[in-house]
């Protein structure tokens, strides 16, 4: 049951992000720069921006370390799905996969 709760917050993570990215990628084009500029307009955003990006490294940097540990099966996806759709996909992906290992280990 978890386990499917946990693909349900991924794809989640995916739509409501994509809903603001998209839209706004097809005024402005797919500009790293503006995107940047965008990102930091005032410190709100920024703290918002720096906030969801340590949060991403403290994320990959767990998952390498879990990984000797704990080891799932295609841990690497959550790594490629942070700088595709995000924290808020590869976070739950990640524990979707783990509860994964944990079923099939029992």
């Amino acid at each position: 049951m978890l386990k499917k709760f946990y693909l349900l917050l991924a794809l989640i993570g995916i739509v409501l992000p994509y809903s603001q990215f998209v839209p706004w990628t097809m005024i402005n084009g797919f500009d790293l720069v503006k995107m940047g500029q965008a990102m930091f307009v005032n410190q709100i955003a920024a703290g918002i921006a720096l906030d969801a990006l340590s949060a991403a490294v403290f994320l990959i940097i767990y998952i390498l370390f879990e990984q000797r540990v704990k080891p799932v099966k295609y841990f690497w996806l959550p790594i490629i799905g942070v700088f595709i759709f995000g924290l808020a996909f590869a976070l739950p992906f990640y524990f979707y996969l783990r509860e994964d290992a944990k079923l099939t280990k029992i």
